[in-house]
């Protein structure tokens, strides 16, 4: 049996995506909250780009999205979001290869990336992990589990592959710029 492709999801794709989120839900309880409205749940929060995985006889058996998030002071950033794997497809190293084809895709834009998981999620924590994926900090999510009560958050980010040749294209634009201004006592750093 050949391997899941992934390729970028379309709009058609949305019944086979709420398909298998179904799956995931029922074996996983991901999303805690099942969403009144799956096809939206999935369409937000408007990701920049969303990729899923399907298997040899078409269905999806994989997802994840990227969206970015306003700029800050520090660097421009995206979160990972609405990553899952059907049940039937794990054992493969799908959610790997998803999380692979989104840092690639961000590293191409110079983007860093994080992501907030349930903290008692255990298999998606040690994905991370193992992913090389760095906890950076925990906290309370702004909605609750479906008994009320509050949900613990883990923070995560990564380190871009494409971190050093940016720090050096922004070097090198500093230096650029230094040069431009001879004659100038100011200096851009």
């Amino acid at each position: 049996m050949s391997p899941p492709r992934i390729r970028r999801r379309r709009a058609a794709d949305l019944d086979g995506c709420v398909a298998a989120l179904a799956d995931v839900h029922r074996v996983d309880r991901y999303p805690l909250n099942w969403p009144a409205d799956p096809h939206r749940w999935l369409r937000e929060p408007h990701p920049a780009r969303a990729w899923v995985a399907v298997d040899a006889g078409g269905t999806i058996v994989g997802h994840v999205a990227v969206r970015r998030l306003p700029d800050s002071a520090e660097e421009p950033t995206a979160e990972v979001s609405r990553l899952f794997v059907a049940p039937a497809a794990r054992g493969s190293a799908l959610g790997t290869a998803l999380l692979v084809r989104a840092r690639h895709w961000a590293d191409a834009r110079g983007l860093r990336l994080m992501l907030e998981v349930v903290a008692d999620s255990p298999a998606a924590v040690a994905l991370y992990e193992r992913t090389g994926w760095r906890c950076t900090g925990t906290g309370t999510a702004s909605w609750t589990a479906p008994d009320g009560s509050p949900v613990s958050l883990r923070r995560y980010t990564v380190r871009s592959d494409a971190e050093p040749a940016i720090a050096a294209r922004r070097r090198a634009s500093s230096a650029a710029a230094s040069r431009s201004s001879a004659g100038s006592t100011t200096s851009i750093s």
